[in-house]
């Protein structure tokens, strides 16, 4: 059986990394002045609690030389190792750990492994090495997991909406004369990842209700004959599990799904969106 390796991005609960024998580099960021990521960690409850406080974390990718590190040290016992890698769209460290990978496959001329840039981010990237582990486990190769995630990648669904324009005004995303009007008149944005990767601004609701029942709008618009792909549904929050639940109720009610895995965005991305993230992800014809 081959290895599956994804990275922190993915926003994977620990107790499910370990369940499923899972790799997991890591990214690190800083805030308030202390680097985390890598043996430093920080309680994603305080992460939060530090930027609704005004702290602004800043976050960097995975570079090569750390890459060809952790992948190394797998090769040691795995040699056969697929790795799906977060959003070329919002990070480098896809490229990264590509490079790093053909260095370890020359010095190691016995392992093979297999890069896959997700074009997803959070538990989207999440979603996509769950159908990856499922597919593993059921005896299928590495090269028959790795196509059926190419194939899959662009039916791969994100849906999100932010608490606050701000931290998107930080990351370019939207303009400060929209962050500071949006924010007076209640507009929540409705964003999600296209097929280069990229998270892009989609729509915009009035009030925070709205803006969750426009998540499950969304896939209701997206799912079409993929309805019976959705046999789990992942949602991120950031920290915000009373609307994760909420939103995870209205897609019961309306599609009939029982299954969910909900955990909180991890800190590369909730850098980004802020406190009060939703997201949701789901299996559809096309983002």
């Amino acid at each position: 059986m081959f290895k599956i390796i994804t990275d922190s991005t993915a926003d994977l609960p620990e107790e499910y990394l370990k369940e499923h024998n899972l790799g997991c580099i890591n990214l690190s960021y800083i805030l308030d002045g202390v680097i985390y990521g890598h043996g430093q960690e920080l309680a994603w409850r305080e992460f939060y609690k530090m930027m609704r406080e005004g702290k602004m974390p800043t976050t960097s990718q995975v570079n090569p030389e750390e890459a060809k590190a952790f992948l190394e040290e797998v090769a040691r016992s795995e040699k056969e190792i697929l790795c799906l890698s977060f959003s070329s769209g919002l990070s480098g460290t896809c490229n990264s750990v590509m490079i790093a990978a053909d260095e370890v496959m020359k010095e190691h001329k016995d392992c093979r492994i297999v890069v896959i840039d997700t074009l997803c981010a959070s538990l989207g990237e999440g979603l996509l090495v769950h159908k990856a582990v499922c597919l593993r486990d059921q005896g299928k190769s590495l090269d028959q997991v790795a196509d059926w995630v190419r194939e899959n990648i662009p039916h791969l669904v994100h849906a999100f909406t932010v608490d606050d324009l701000f931290h998107l005004h930080r990351g370019g995303r939207v303009s400060k004369t929209a962050a500071v009007l949006g924010t007076l008149a209640g507009i929540k944005p409705k964003l999600h990842v296209d097929n280069e990767g990229h998270l892009i601004l989609i729509g915009k609701v009035r009030g925070r209700k709205k803006s969750l029942a426009a998540l499950v709008d969304y896939m209701e618009e997206k799912i079409g004959s993929y309805r019976d792909q959705n046999d789990i549904v992942f949602i991120s929050h950031g920290d915000a599990l009373e609307d994760a639940e909420a939103v995870r109720d209205m897609v019961r009610e309306r599609f009939g799904i029982q299954n969910f895995l909900i955990n909180r965005v991890g800190p590369t991305i909730g850098a980004h969106s802020g406190p009060g993230t939703i997201a949701l992800f789901f299996m559809g014809e096309s983002r």
